[in-house]
């Protein structure tokens, strides 16, 4: 995605409400990666209980699933922070 939708603004025309904003879209954007990391941490969680825990290989093989889809999911997250960050960040150069 572009940042063709801001591109409408000028920077002189913002107010305070706008930077507002911008400050509860990177604090929304931090809240999104932490809830990425907690779903990783329970994925891994719960795959490493039902390993650990269970004799059923039906169990075990769904634990070894769990621990490298918590990888993705974390890997995930942190791309899309980091894509949501560059993408405020080049807004905020260009109103500046």
């Amino acid at each position: 995605m572009e940042n063709g939708s801001y591109m409408r603004f000028k920077p002189k025309e913002l107010v305070l409400r706008d930077y507002l904003a911008t400050d509860r879209t990177i604090l929304a954007n931090e809240r999104t990666l932490l809830s990425y990391i907690r779903t990783a941490i329970a994925f891994a969680a719960a795959g490493a209980a039902l390993i650990h825990f269970f004799e059923f290989l039906f169990l075990e093989l769904i634990g070894w699933a769990l621990i490298p889809l918590a990888i993705i999911i974390l890997v995930m997250g942190i791309q899309r922070y980091l894509r949501v960050k560059q993408r405020l960040l080049n807004v905020a150069d260009k109103t500046s």
